[in-house]
């Protein structure tokens, strides 16, 4: 065990903190964050004087910082021990080592609105310069860009003669996407137009690319060259992007799109004039990702004439549904957008899914699993995917899984990819181009019965593709420790 009074050990201490239990227990310990408000029952407050008069021994500290609380938004952390008693060793010292409550109540909200402005992600990283480098390198940094001064961006051999390719490398001024499909928009006027084939990367093919179901298709004529990018996909991709000029501050998905602008934070760095999502409450927090990760509308459409499809005035902080309202959807109809149980159909719906998940509802963010500054995991998560979810759910933690064992729970080989928590409740089933999905967000397990019914894809049959979903239904009725009821319908 650390030395409590070890300086060393509270610093420690107070980086995990920062990391696993700041945002509900707030930086004085006392559970006054905008997650912790929503928690029901609240965080117990970490305060000296709540410790002391319930007598809490450190011992007992290390034990719920272990296992967490059951019936409560406390997960078992299971972290080595040396870093749990460095946890125990800097909550001993709260709140004496924890910013002041009028601090904690304007740290992280970013400086007051019309006080800043944009000055671009260059600007960030003289003082963050590991960030910078690491975020210049991933998927949000690049997914626009410029061919003249990127021609490695283009992915497929353009010389390669084919009948969907009716344009030259000349005519793209942009290149959009890398990782599942490529499209290029062609710069007409003021605006952008996305030209007629797409590349599919998993397959090296060419597709063709015209939009034909979404739900601004009738306010649009049936020609690619008379539905500009500005209105349909630029808000999302760039930073401050003006409806009325279609001029951006920054291309790309800068360090501003999500703190907000930043010209007072660089003329003074700290932390009260810059927005940092990890200090706000879970809604706010969240819908930052949400702005562009779901498909929905504005609820002022149509803007200065035009349909757009992005949440046009919304910066970080600001309340999303003012500018958004997700797609709706009908139980039990498959649509464009959802399965027949109101699960995303297609990709970039991650938010439509996440906000219906229990995830969500209990406080977690998407920066609890993600760090968009990068990672070099798959999807920027924090942690590989196998060992992210056993954070919180560790085998008999009070969060589930409630057995032994993570095989004993999943009913499948250890280290074999049906023993994977994201084989099961984040199957691939929303479609990205073809027969390529991207990963469920509402964690929920599909149950083989459920696509007889709604026609969702299931879990199951995604790896036993030889297998019937009758089949997989009844493989889970021989599983003794789910209820019969869960499996039947």
């Amino acid at each position: 065990m650390d030395d409590p009074t070890d300086a060393g050990a509270v610093a420690a201490g107070r980086e995990l903190y920062q990391k696993n239990c700041e945002s509900c227990h707030g930086y004085d310990g006392k559970g006054q964050t905008g997650t912790g408000g929503g928690l029901y029952p609240p965080p117990a407050s970490l305060s000296r004087s709540a410790l002391a008069a319930k007598k809490r021994t450190d011992g007992e500290l290390f034990y719920f910082i272990r296992n967490g609380v059951r019936n409560t938004g406390m997960p078992g952390w299971q972290l080595p021990d040396q870093q749990t008693w460095q946890l125990v060793a800097f909550v001993r010292q709260l709140p004496v080592t924890a910013a002041t409550e009028e601090a904690a109540a304007t740290a992280g909200r970013g400086p007051a609105a019309g006080s800043a402005h944009y000055v671009g992600s260059a600007s960030c990283r003289e003082c963050h310069e590991s960030v910078y480098d690491s975020w210049s390198k991933t998927p949000m940094a690049n997914v626009v860009r410029d061919p003249k001064t990127h021609p490695e961006a283009i992915i497929p051999d353009l010389a390669k003669g084919d009948p969907l390719v009716t344009f030259v490398k000349e005519d793209i001024a942009f290149v959009y996407g890398s990782l599942w499909k490529q499209r290029y928009f062609k710069k007409v006027g003021d605006d952008y137009y996305p030209l007629p084939a797409q590349w599919d990367v998993t397959h090296k093919i060419w597709r063709p690319y015209f939009v034909k179901d979404d739900w601004w298709v009738p306010f649009y004529p049936a020609d690619n060259m008379q539905r500009p990018t500005g209105a349909l996909c630029d808000g999302c991709h760039s930073v401050n992007y003006d409806v009325k000029t279609k001029t951006v501050f920054e291309w790309n998905v800068g360090c501003e799109k999500c703190h907000g602008p930043g010209s007072e934070h660089v003329k003074q760095p700290t932390a009260a004039n810059i927005l940092n999502t990890a200090r706000l409450g879970y809604v706010p927090a969240n819908d930052v990702c949400i702005q562009c990760h779901s498909q929905g509308r504005p609820p002022s459409n149509p803007i200065e004439g035009k349909y757009y499809d992005w949440p046009v005035g919304y910066e970080p902080a600001l309340k999303l549904s003012d500018f958004w309202k997700l797609e709706d959807h009908k139980l039990g109809e498959t649509s464009f957008t959802h399965f027949g149980d109101g699960t995303a159909h297609k990709n970039r719906m991650q938010g439509n899914d996440y906000v219906a998940s229990a995830m969500y509802t209990h406080g977690v963010t998407c920066s609890s699993c993600h760090d968009v500054h990068g990672t070099g995991n798959p999807a920027q998560l924090r942690k590989p995917a196998e060992t992210l979810c056993l954070d919180c759910h560790g085998p008999n933690s009070p969060n589930g899984p409630h057995a032994p064992t993570l095989a004993q729970h999943t009913h499948h080989q250890p280290d074999s990819a049906g023993s994977a928590c994201i084989a099961c409740h984040m199957p691939k089933i929303a479609q990205t181009l073809a027969d390529v999905n991207v990963r469920s967000h509402t964690f929920r397990f599909v149950n083989p019965v459920t696509t007889d019914a709604l026609k969702i894809p299931n879990a199951c049959n995604a790896c036993h593709t030889d297998k019937t979903s009758a089949w997989a239904a009844d493989a889970l009725k021989t599983w003794s420790d789910r209820s019969p009821w869960r499996t039947a319908n």
